[in-house]
């Protein structure tokens, strides 16, 4: 089967405090070397909190 061409970008982001994987996006990985960090809203903990680029 066919990847499609953003499949092979997509990295998830895990809350720091419960450890969930809540959101997926899409990372240019030629022009963006560093980890991403975002504050959203976990529904785990009810809070936003700060998610962090995980591993697949």
């Amino acid at each position: 089967m066919a990847q499609g061409k953003f499949t092979e970008n997509l990295i998830r982001l895990r809350c720091n405090v419960c450890k969930h994987a809540n959101y997926t996006l899409h990372k240019n990985r030629k022009t963006v070397d560093r980890k991403i960090e975002y504050k959203k809203y976990c529904k785990w903990c009810k809070k936003s909190t700060v998610h962090k680029e995980a591993k697949k």
